[in-house]
């Protein structure tokens, strides 16, 4: 039977997972109020009744315990404005203490020192453009300030802490697919590079060793894909432990770097690899399938937690014994009353675009029609929604997706492509649709459209967010003859306006993958689908956030005035609470079940 869509919006996720000091309890991020807050479960079998640590209004995230005692470090915005300030709960008071104390500023945390005595984080405190690195002291009085250890020019966050607290992994981002680790002395404020390299690459998960010789990271430096590998911090050899085949995406070494966790992205799914902390592969758990994140070993590393999802698993929190346990999940988050049953799972297709490439898509059917059509045809011809994913540097995945599973049960099939510039299949890949190549993938998303039209579907929308929302804005103004509808979710409209009017900091990382508005302005301006609004004839639907500080307003009113000018259909849904997206279920309530009516409307489900 359907369901209706505050329903699908309803089911909960637990993620996020930090073990308290003595491994008696793990706490998590889920979003039972409305809004993601912190609580806690005993770590035992089977877990326990959770218990509610944060009480905000606001969204609660990046928490971690520390390693020495009942506290807990976490991060909050307002309003969706991503100024993110830092607090702690516990310690003798149980209050909340506020750290950061600077609601200007973006803090990104950096985590407790091994003795649990600091913190380290980068933050904007300067000039609200640059990420300074900064130690602070937990042991000071309320009133003490952060210390500033490395002020520099760019985007840094903070990789991890030496196992004694005496440096520093610091990450300087030069784009989504281009950084670099220094190593930070905290005595003498030295910063070492430690990964020089010509071209684009990416270095992630860095973990110290607990003799402070080496990191455990993973890196597509010297190949197509992230692998795993051992970096001498003496030497800065680099030794390679996974093949060159598939992204490597979480690294985890216990603390007391007994073993060391990994997992490969493998067409979207987890691929679990386990190893001893010499770097050598040895048997390990046997992970249930879908997708898995957020590693956590306990402090005595003899248990792994983590969070698995997927295509028809809300995400929950698992814990597994090691090194051969059986998974057990330790939170149970509701399925607001639908039956896991009904969930369905995408087929992993490849559709050939304008060159002859096969492009990678997740293509999901609703239930009937999948049990009666192969892959070759489609007689029923479902209206589909094409989900466009942002990014671009990202992968549609075959996660939980209740805004997908509630389509699919008023009988929509739902394709979500990754076209070129995609992660997960390849630095090669990801770089076909650089600056000048920026339309390839608007070939792509059309082509997708021919592949079900060939297949008998005739109504098709195109629905995405933030670099997705420019794909569907761009659909519609470069192809308008292929689409039924468009709802287009915190999208770019200008790319020039987009670049002048983004965070200060963002600018910089985003150039390299669109554009510099010093050199390309002429081109940026030819690809913008704000000049080419008259050319949208299929019903547009515009949702966006007040606060948005990636994609600010002014790209929705864009668009809506033009659209309004030329006489076409739009409608508009603007959210004076929130920011990039939409976070709170309040307005989660009020918005998809207006685009469901919208796609209803359009595409002729009554």
């Amino acid at each position: 039977m359907p369901y209706e869509f505050a329903r699908y919006l309803k089911i909960r996720a637990a993620y996020g997972a930090t073990w308290s000091s003595d491994g008696s309890r793990v706490a998590f991020l889920t979003d039972i109020t409305g809004v993601p807050q912190a609580w806690e479960v005993p770590s035992g079998a089977g877990g326990g009744w959770p218990e509610q640590l944060t009480f905000h209004e606001e969204r609660v995230s990046g928490i971690r315990y520390s390693p020495t005692e009942n506290r807990l470090l976490y991060g909050m915005d307002v309003g969706g404005n991503e100024r993110t300030q830092l607090f702690l709960l516990g310690g003798s008071t149980g209050e909340v203490r506020d750290l950061t104390r600077a609601p200007g500023a973006i803090h990104y945390s950096g985590g407790f020192s091994s003795d649990g005595k600091r913190i380290a984080f980068t933050a904007t405190r300067r000039n609200g453009t640059d990420f300074d690195v900064f130690v602070q002291d937990l042991e000071d009085s309320a009133n003490g300030e952060p210390e500033a250890v490395w002020e520099t020019a760019g985007y840094h966050t903070i990789a991890g802490w030496s196992p004694e607290g005496s440096f520093l992994i610091v990450s300087r981002h030069h784009s989504n697919l281009n950084n670099d680790l220094y190593r930070l002395d905290l005595a003498s404020g030295e910063a070492t590079l430690l990964t020089p390299h010509v071209g684009d690459a990416r270095f992630s998960g860095a973990r110290v060793t607990p003799d402070g010789g080496s990191l455990f990271l993973a890196t597509d430096r010297d190949g197509d894909f992230m692998r795993l590998a051992r970096l001498d911090l003496s030497s800065l050899e680099i030794e390679y432990l996974t093949p060159d085949d598939w992204d490597v995406e979480e690294v985890e070494l216990s603390r007391d770097g007994r073993w060391l966790a990994a997992s490969r992205n493998v067409e979207g799914y987890s691929d679990f690899v386990f190893f001893n902390g010499r770097g050598r592969r040895i048997p390990g758990p046997e992970m249930p399938r879908g997708i898995l994140g957020g590693f956590e070993f306990s402090p005595d590393g003899a248990r792994l937690a983590f969070t698995l999802t997927g295509p028809n698993r809300n995400p929950d929190v698992w814990v597994v014994d090691l090194p051969e346990g059986e998974p057990q999940r330790l939170t149970r988050s509701s399925t607001a009353g639908i039956p896991p049953r009904t969930f369905q799972r995408p087929e992993v297709v490849r559709y050939t675009s304008f060159d002859g490439r096969g492009i990678p898509a997740l293509f999901y059917e609703p239930e009937e029609a999948a049990s009666t059509a192969s892959l070759d045809a489609s007689p029923q011809g479902a209206p589909v929604v094409i989900n466009v994913h942002g990014g671009p540097e990202s992968q549609s995945r075959p996660l939980f997706a209740p805004v997908t599973q509630y389509l699919l049960g008023q009988g929509y099939a739902v394709l979500s492509p990754n076209v070129r510039g995609s992660t997960g299949y390849g630095k090669a890949y990801t770089h076909l649709d650089d600056v000048y190549l920026r339309m390839d993938s608007v070939k792509d998303l059309a082509h997708a459209a021919h592949w079900l039209r060939d297949r008998g579907h005739e109504r098709i929308a195109v629905m995405g967010g933030s670099y997705g929302g420019f794909m569907v804005l761009a659909a519609l103004t470069e192809y308008p003859d292929l689409w039924t509808a468009g709802v287009d979710i915190v999208g770019i409209a200008n790319m020039v306006t987009f670049l002048e009017n983004t965070g200060s900091y963002r600018r910089a990382l985003r150039e390299p993958e669109y554009g510099s508005l010093e050199r390309d302005r002429e081109f940026l301006t030819s690809i913008s689908p704000i000049h080419k609004a008259e050319e949208i004839n299929a019903p547009l639907m515009v949702i966006h956030g007040k606060n948005d500080p990636r994609v600010p307003v002014g790209e929705a009113e864009q668009i809506v005035e033009k659209v309004r000018g030329n006489g076409g259909t739009v409608e508009y849904l603007l959210y004076e609470d929130e920011g990039h997206g939409l976070a709170k279920l309040e307005n989660r309530l009020d918005a998809y079940p207006k685009i469901a009516a919208f796609l209803n409307r359009y595409l002729d489900r009554k």
